[in-house]
């Protein structure tokens, strides 16, 4: 069995540039911006090291805990994140660097989320790997998990988790709607975009080049797949609502139910393709894979055929229609008075003697029933 001197070597080199690093921020840092935000940049710097191990959680606990007690820091650690991401020219410290924003992210703390994503909007946390790829353009294929991860973060700041654990758009989040059927046109033509455009990013985020000894990869792709499985979820509700809404729409809102359609028959295999390929591949085995129902695109043209046939036929104009709804008045009028429980019976006297001519010979009587 052969030693990996070359990867002892990588390790022992990178502890020493995070000592480096480390020392440096404690003086610099400490004379010109305070202890607070040092101990911050500190942090950050431990828990993106050079080894291939996942983030420590105490490191979590402590970026937490500083900025929480140290006002207005938030920018100022989006900063150093983002400047750790773009000066490093290793795999592993970007990929940690990443790892952390997308841990920073799922917290659970809403309003550090928020502020979180106002320093992304802002300008003060960048997530692009362009500067890194460029350093290591000669081998591309082994940083194409990360390219992917970091678009796939990028769409991730736009969704929040709620207060159910759920994850949902940022632009939605809280909204309130008078009725279901309001609720079900923003749930299509709104929410359902947002979920594909999620999706995309996640079927991106291929692993094909993913080693079982990559373990920081692996814990990235595991929480990347549990948070598909979340807006999934979305889609497919989405997906049914708009099916059985489809013939109610004006015509150009199903010319977009169709592009909408065609575009989730082909994500639709793509995820389970995906999902396949992940069982095999993540080891991480607490993962409960939803079952991908496939949208064939037969179904979608049908669909896209009925559209086109209604659009072509002519409407019944004003006259036409208000002879019909005469006739349908006129129906309604008998099908209500042939019930036999449309009206109540009642039993009334009369004076007129009404000869019944059967087998009882004469007899006469003043009841008659109506």
């Amino acid at each position: 069995m052969g030693v990996d001197i070359q990867g002892k070597l990588r390790l022992a080199l990178g502890s020493v540039k995070d000592h480096a690093s480390i020392g440096k921020a404690m003086i610099y840092n400490h004379v010109h911006e305070g202890k607070g935000f040092s101990d911050i940049e500190i942090a950050v710097l431990r828990a993106t090291g050079h080894d291939n191990g996942p983030i420590e959680d105490k490191y979590m606990h402590e970026i937490l805990f500083l900025v929480s007690n140290s006002p207005g820091s938030i920018p100022f650690l989006a900063e150093r994140i983002s400047r750790r991401l773009c000066k490093t020219r290793d795999r592993l410290v970007a990929l940690k660097t990443l790892s952390l924003i997308h841990r920073l992210l799922r917290g659970g703390n809403r309003y550090f989320e928020q502020e979180l994503r106002s320093a992304h909007v802002s300008g003060h946390l960048q997530m692009s790997t362009s500067c890194f790829l460029r350093k290591n353009s000669s081998d591309f294929s082994s940083f194409s998990f990360l390219h992917s991860y970091a678009a796939y973060l990028e769409e991730r700041v736009g969704w929040a988790i709620n207060q159910a654990g759920k994850l949902e758009p940022v632009m939605f989040n809280g909204m309130e709607f008078r009725c279901y059927q309001e609720k079900s046109v923003d749930l299509v033509f709104r929410r359902l975009p947002k979920c594909q455009a999620f999706i995309d990013r996640v079927l991106d985020c291929s692993p094909r080049h993913l080693l079982p000894a990559d373990n920081l990869a692996q814990a990235a792709m595991g929480n990347t797949l549990k948070e598909s499985f979340q807006v999934y979820l979305m889609f497919c509700e989405g997906i049914e609502i708009l099916v059985n809404m489809f013939f109610e729409l004006t015509t150009a809102a199903r010319s977009l139910a169709c592009e909408i359609l065609k575009r989730a028959s082909r994500q639709s295999i793509e995820l389970h393709d995906l999902y396949e390929n992940c069982k095999r591949i993540i080891e991480n085995k607490n993962l409960e894979y939803p079952n991908v129902q496939i949208i064939t695109m037969d179904h979608v043209l049908a669909l896209e055929q009925c559209s086109s046939f209604m659009s072509k036929t002519p409407s019944p104009s004003p006259s036409i229609m208000s002879k019909e709804s005469e006739k349908e008045d006129k129906i309604a009028d008998i099908s209500f008075s042939s019930n036999p429980f449309s009206c109540s019976l009642e039993t009334k006297i009369s004076k007129v003697w009404v000869v019944f001519e059967e087998d009882y010979g004469d007899l006469k009587t003043p009841m008659d029933i109506v």
